[in-house]
């Protein structure tokens, strides 16, 4: 009887402590489900072009120019591969990021709490840029100089942001055509808006880790702003080197109410042709300076050329709004709504890696960088080196 009692209450303890071991093992993955499904996933493509090259060489037989290099000016290449399918491509995939701790006030019932954890929710903002720079500006490197527009490939920016089959977001912009004399004059260039797509509730916001989706209702005043840079490094011919000197910026700006939208909930804008956008991109960019190297020839000559052109590329997109008088009105009644929807305290408390890699795709000829942003403990030392990226620790 006594051997009978003791096996009993053991196998009564280890099947407690396996039911313990499967309820932690179920809050985890609840934990995991809960932060996979808040994931964000942005493309952004930069675009190449053979048209660009044989618009500027003919505006530039137009006026007459005598620059010494305008003979041959711009034969880009015909390897360049159009469109969006050709760009370089980077992926930008963030799971979890809205996860701020001082977004609750579990403990406070005073308005003004309220008000400031509502208000902390109104601004999102995803950051994308290279991991390392791209190194064609320019298809081919020169003899004539560190500005020398010849074989200039890059003819603007792209980002998309798809929700399972739909665009949710998308902004498609080239250097404008009606400025190419900016080029050959200044060598600057400037951007215009192609294509515009924005859904604003089935936008980043609200920025919580709550599942609450947004609402004219409860938030007005959206508004889209997108800030792009452009930097390079280069030696000059005096063998200084510039190291990540700005080159350019550009911004844009889109305010968007629901009068705006479409049955569906879009804001879509489309330009025609080569008609003036109807929303200005602003700012502009120095083409990016050649590198200064030299090299000896079939004779043992030296000669000084100049390269293809290394830059980097990084963009903000940030979306923001404002509470609604409406919402304001019923605080009391949307704090009881985020009780109930209040997640675990270990949600809120893991710390955050960012994990990153850039590798170039021969078949489709482009740049594939990939950033992810998750939970530390979900993305083990085995995912990053199989994948080759380079990982940082956030908390």
């Amino acid at each position: 009887m006594y051997i009978y009692r003791t096996l009993y209450f053991y196998t009564y303890n280890n099947t407690i402590k396996k039911m313990k071991k499967t309820l932690s093992l179920l809050v985890f993955l609840l934990s995991s489900i809960v932060i996979l499904a808040q994931s964000v996933e942005y493309q952004t493509f930069i675009y190449t072009s053979d048209d660009l090259a044989d618009e500027i060489q003919n505006l530039c037989e137009e006026r007459n120019s005598t620059r010494s290099y305008m003979g041959d000016l711009f034969n880009a290449s015909k390897e360049s591969v159009k469109g969006i399918a050709s760009g370089y491509v980077t992926s930008f995939i963030d799971l979890g990021v809205n996860a701020i701790g001082t977004l609750l006030t579990r403990n406070s019932r005073l308005k003004d709490e309220w008000e400031e954890t509502v208000r902390s929710e109104n601004i999102y903002t995803t950051k994308i840029s290279t991991v390392s720079e791209m190194n064609d500006f320019y298809k081919e490197t020169s003899f004539d100089g560190a500005l020398d527009p010849k074989g200039m490939r890059f003819d603007g920016i792209g980002c998309l942001r798809k929700d399972g089959n739909d665009t949710v977001f998308y902004i498609s912009c080239h250097i404008d055509r009606n400025k190419i004399n900016r080029i050959i004059n200044h060598s600057k260039f400037e951007l215009a808006l192609d294509t515009l797509i924005i859904c604003p509730t089935r936008s980043n916001l609200p920025n919580s880790i709550l599942d609450i989706p947004f609402s004219f209702e409860e938030r007005k005043n959206f508004c889209l702003s997108i800030t792009m840079k452009l930097t390079s490094s280069w030696m000059n011919e005096i063998v200084q080197l510039q190291k990540d000197q700005e080159l350019g910026e550009f911004s844009l700006e889109i305010p968007v109410d629901s009068s705006q939208l479409d049955k569906n909930g879009f804001f879509r804008y489309v330009r025609k042709g080569k008609e003036t956008p109807k929303y200005k991109i602003r700012g502009e960019s120095f083409i990016v300076p050649r590198s200064y190297m030299g090299f000896r020839d079939e004779n043992d000559e030296y000669r000084i050329s100049f390269g293809t052109g290394e830059y980097k590329l990084s963009m903000e997109l940030k979306e923001t709004c404002d509470i609604t008088e409406q919402y304001r009105k019923n605080w009391k009644k949307d704090r009881k709504r985020r009780k109930e929807m209040e997640p675990s305290e270990d949600i809120l408390t893991h710390s955050w890696q960012v994990v990153s890699s850039q590798q170039w795709n021969e078949l489709t000829k482009q740049w594939v960088i990939t950033t992810l942003k998750a939970p530390a403990d979900i993305i083990t030392k085995d995912v990053i080196d199989k994948l080759g990226f380079e990982a940082e620790t956030e908390y």
